[in-house]
């Protein structure tokens, strides 16, 4: 579903501040006109491999997974969205369709802007072109890293470095040590380059170890320095 004119919209607004505030006033007025605000159900497709790109997206509000479907039909997360960050952009500078896919980790509102006009800002802005280099500088930085901790890494150390980046990177419940994104086995496994099974196994062995607790798909961490040395370690 799309909206133009809520309560939503403000919230949206107030989120892409950081490139609002390199725009002329001329163009913010532009980028609100032509900016849509759509909602997604847990598990709903945003865009797929060998679609056209035609939208920047911004994360205004819950998950979002970047995913690739590999050989027999493996699927392998290769990002995951917080908000609020901008993705769904790179295939379309790259003169490419996409070749990975996005769907919500659980119900998530997507502010999206029309690339050709944040392209053509960017041809006259210096400072809104610079930011989305970082942006892509970033991503390329870490995807690099990542492929060799999936590659290198052990089953341990693979699944260790998967929980400690949910907790970076979505924080904790109130209590201090639950992760507060709730991910399936699958999802978990495909987030660690394993299998289901050995996600599970891995789990409970960490359980076991009294590294974590599990109660369904809440996971809690109980020692956090035993996961840090095994993320370490590999």
């Amino acid at each position: 579903m799309k909206k133009k004119d809520s309560a939503v919209m403000v919230d949206a607004i107030n989120s892409l501040q950081d490139i609002m505030q390199m725009l002329s006033p001329k163009e913010q007025e532009e980028l609100k006109e032509n900016m849509t605000i759509q909602y997604f159900k847990k598990n709903e497709t945003l865009y797929q491999e060998g679609e056209v790109p035609q939208m920047f997206h911004c994360l205004i509000s819950g998950k979002v997974k970047i995913y690739k479907d590999g050989i027999g039909g493996r699927t392998q997360i290769v990002r995951v969205i917080k908000p609020v960050e901008y993705f769904g952009y790179r295939a379309y500078f790259a003169n490419q369709n996409y070749v990975t896919s996005a769907a919500a980790f659980e119900a998530s509102t997507v502010c999206l802007i029309p690339i050709e006009m944040m392209e053509r800002w960017m041809m006259e802005n210096n400072l809104l072109a610079l930011y989305f280099i970082r942006q892509l500088a970033v991503e390329v930085g870490n995807s690099d890293q990542r492929t060799v901790n999936l590659t290198q890494k052990h089953i341990r150390g693979r699944l260790a470095e998967s929980l400690i980046f949910l907790r970076d990177n979505y924080g904790l419940e109130e209590d201090g040590a639950t992760l507060s994104i709730y991910l399936s086995r699958e999802d978990l496994a495909n987030m660690s380059n394993m299998t289901t099974s050995n996600a599970i196994r891995t789990l409970s062995a960490f359980a076991q170890e009294k590294i974590i607790a599990i109660d369904g798909k809440k996971i809690k961490i109980i020692d956090g320095e035993s996961l840090e040395r095994i993320n370490k370690i590999g």
